[in-house]
């Protein structure tokens, strides 16, 4: 299956301050991935193109959209001790938010089989009316609200070790859009637990999976399996979205996850089987080693297109099952 990779150089142009882990590099991390997978994987190159102010407001407040361009085109600073901006940084930041939505797009016109954005700044931590976590623009919100917008039901897979609290609050009420997050707990932003389902319209359609640090992929899997299925098959999505955060490598610097890049194959490969062929987009997040983002995509790829490729093997089933049992317990007791 075709693949299609959209990334654009003006992505390399966002600074987020001197030393910061979130720096340009991780892109040519992504593109030595490619590289691995070349042979095996046919990959559909495209340049996306930005979203519009009326597509971002779905997610965003107009107020905070213009104090960020206004800052960041003064020359940008620290929004908050986490997060930086440069002159450029408004620029890549609507570029970022409108990859998916352009990405979403093309598989709709049957250009390729699925997607991947390597994009810049992430996206997930941004709440409604605030940058937060090295996150401007919630891209991964952007582009759901988008496709709740065309009538389809949209789920969000966040692999991501950090929970995307931005993505939670965007959807927490919002029946269209079912949000599923496996994060190590507890960790930065501190939000995720298993108690938080939804509210109104939404009750429900929130699944979060913390887990403790050195959670494995198979381990992470039974927690899906056992904790997020039942949603998933009520839900009957139509678009898988993946919020593709590979700091859960156990290579990762910022965080203390167990999953190997093989890992990474697994849960994506089982994720697009939720889907119809040709509506799986995933966007890039966090991952802040560059051997581990380099292997983490080649195994994505290698996933999205239907070809069996990981430089490492999938991890092994730790002895945590009486702990996800009981989670699923938690939130069985919230649903009621």
């Amino acid at each position: 299956m075709a693949v299609l990779f959209g990334t654009d150089p003006l992505f390399l142009d966002h600074d987020a301050g001197t030393h910061h882990p979130e720096r340009p590099e991780r892109l040519g991390a992504v593109l030595k991935g490619i590289e691995l997978v070349q042979d095996k994987v046919e990959v559909v190159r495209f340049n996306p193109e930005p979203a519009s102010g009326f597509q971002m407001a779905k997610v965003h407040g107009g107020d905070y959209l213009a104090t960020l361009r206004r800052f960041c085109l003064m020359g940008g600073g620290e929004l908050d001790p986490d997060t930086q901006v440069s002159i450029h940084s408004w620029d890549a930041a609507i570029l970022a938010a409108g990859a998916g939505i352009d990405a979403a797009k093309r598989l709709k016109k049957g250009q390729a089989d699925a997607a991947f954005v390597a994009v810049r700044p992430p996206g997930h931590h941004a709440i409604a009316d605030s940058a937060m976590g090295f996150c401007l623009i919630n891209n991964v919100a952007v582009l759901a609200a988008e496709l709740v917008s065309w009538g389809e039901r949209v789920l969000i897979f966040d692999f991501d070790a950090h929970h995307g609290n931005g993505t939670q609050d965007a959807f927490f009420a919002n029946s269209s859009v079912l949000y599923v997050s496996t994060h190590q707990y507890p960790l930065f932003p501190g939000t995720g637990r298993v108690q938080e389902v939804g509210i109104g319209d939404g009750h429900g359609t929130t699944v979060n999976i913390p887990l403790p640090e050195g959670t494995t992929g198979p381990t992470m899997r039974y927690a899906l399996e056992t904790i997020a299925w039942p949603a998933i098959e009520a839900f009957d999505p139509t678009w898988l979205l993946i919020s593709a955060g590979f700091d859960a490598h156990y290579k990762d610097p910022l965080t203390e996850m167990g999953l190997s890049s093989g890992d990474f194959f697994d849960l994506t490969s089982w994720a697009m089987k939720l889907v119809p062929k040709g509506r799986t987009v995933a966007l890039l997040e966090g991952g802040y080693d560059l051997e581990a983002l380099r292997d983490s995509t080649a195994s994505l790829l290698g996933a999205l297109s239907g070809e069996s490729f990981s430089p490492e093997a999938p991890g092994r089933l730790r002895p945590e099952r009486d702990l996800i049992d009981a989670l699923a317990q938690m939130r069985s007791r919230a649903l009621d």
